[in-house]
């Protein structure tokens, strides 16, 4: 085993073959949130800690456990981003989205940063997909944004998906409800682990959150925060799931769904997969009508999700995919002409962005093939071969064994009408 610097524990190296997948969901991600419409933003890898402290919640592990806060030389307390959506807020308010036509729709592909215990699919730096509809109250917006989500999965080949919703009420019914959730749990109180006991005061409502099997059998008689909504929520509730069904997926309501995050209102939802054990959670999110006003903006509803690529990873499982080595190897029979070789190489990159490789390490011809067939390219171009005028040159299929001899100065030209017939 080589010795030496390792990465740091819970964060990890991500290889070529395993990057080519990565810009694969994320292209497809691309595509599928075009569809719907949203455009992406891009906000700093760190934030002033006091966005997280006033948006997530102070009361929430995420604030209290897992952030990475650090005071710079200007003793400014800056917290490395553990989530993607107060950002995005804070963006919308900082630069006046509010005048732009609502809902605003963005969405983001950036590294997230918290201290947890690493274990498959979750990492203290990990990387997230996610979506934001700022500006609007519909629920069609929420439908909208988890039949998005759904579709990415579907783009994907993830299937055998469990979708779960929830509402968690807003300002009107949810203090009720926390009171009888409150009672009800210091009643039991003497049943519940440490961690349950301290929720109680801070956030009653991470109990149902917690896997101890004596606190999930404590909650599995507690008040359903959707037995105790408002009429405006549960219209709004009922809506959601009815444009669900519509779009052709299988809500399930599940009253242990209060996500990890205080900001949350009405809709919550998240899609697991049984494949992937304990910790089956692929991606979700839910509304948070109160969140920009919390962070200085105007009063204004968002709904949004998340989904880490780690987890994404994992749901995919082992696939086959297609080969990814280059267009074209160019192989050089006469050492004199490498010069020449590079130039051709530069000018199929330049006016067709065409994928090529060449040999840089001085191997033989023979070599030269090798590493071409190595590499998995579609096609060698031979350059120098003795039976061919000095302007002439092989290009040989690396599958078939197909070849054409075609003029130097033409390649160019014979490449592109070649992309063009498979188009």
């Amino acid at each position: 085993m080589v010795s030496g610097p390792r990465a740091p524990k819970g964060t990890y190296d991500l290889l070529p073959d395993d990057a080519d997948e990565r810009d694969l969901v994320v292209e497809t991600a691309a595509v599928v949130f075009t569809a719907y419409g949203y455009r992406r933003i891009v906000t700093p890898e760190f934030e002033d800690t006091a966005l997280f402290e006033r948006g997530v919640g102070q009361a929430t592990d995420i604030v209290r456990k897992e952030m990475y806060t650090f005071v710079d030389k200007g003793e400014r307390s800056l917290t490395l981003r553990p989530e993607g959506t107060a950002p995005i807020c804070r963006a919308y308010v900082e630069h006046g989205m509010h005048k732009l036509p609502q809902p605003v729709k963005l969405w983001y592909y950036a590294p997230m940063f918290r201290y947890e215990r690493p274990q498959a699919g979750r990492y203290r730096e990990h990387y997230q997909l996610g979506a934001e509809a700022i500006g609007a109250a519909d629920p069609m917006i929420d439908a909208e944004i988890i039949a998005m989500l759904a579709q990415l999965y579907d783009e994907l080949g993830i299937g055998d998906l469990n979708l779960a919703v929830n509402s968690m009420g807003d300002a009107a019914c949810r203090p009720a409800y926390l009171a009888l959730l409150t009672a009800f749990l210091k009643d039991r109180a003497t049943e519940l682990c440490g961690d349950c006991r301290e929720r109680i005061s801070l956030n009653p409502l991470r109990t149902f959150d917690c896997k101890q099997p004596a606190c999930r059998a404590v909650l599995d008689s507690a008040p359903h925060i959707v037995d105790h909504l408002c009429d405006e929520c549960a219209a709004h509730f009922a809506a959601v799931l009815d444009l669900l069904r519509r779009a052709r997926l299988d809500p399930r309501t599940d009253f242990r769904l209060v996500r990890g995050l205080d900001y949350y209102t009405r809709t919550t939802f998240e899609f697991s997969s049984d494949s992937l054990g304990a910790q089956s959670g692929v991606g979700g999110g839910g509304r948070y009508d109160g969140l920009v006003e919390q962070i200085g903006g105007l009063p204004t509803p968002g709904v949004g999700f998340g989904t880490g690529l780690e987890r994404i990873g994992l749901a995919m499982g082992e696939r086959a995919t297609e080969s990814l080595g280059p267009e074209a190897y160019l192989v050089c029979f006469d050492d004199s002409r490498r010069a020449e070789m590079f130039e051709l190489a530069q000018t199929l990159r330049r006016e067709l962005l065409l994928e090529v490789e060449l040999d840089l390490a001085a191997r033989s011809a023979k070599g030269q093939l090798k590493q071409a067939s190595r590499s998995d390219a579609e096609c060698a171009v031979l350059i120098g071969l003795e039976e061919l005028a000095p302007d002439v040159a092989r290009v040989r299929d690396l599958e078939s064994g197909e070849e054409h001899d075609v003029p130097i100065a033409e390649l160019v030209t014979w490449f592109a009408e070649a992309e063009g017939e498979e188009d």
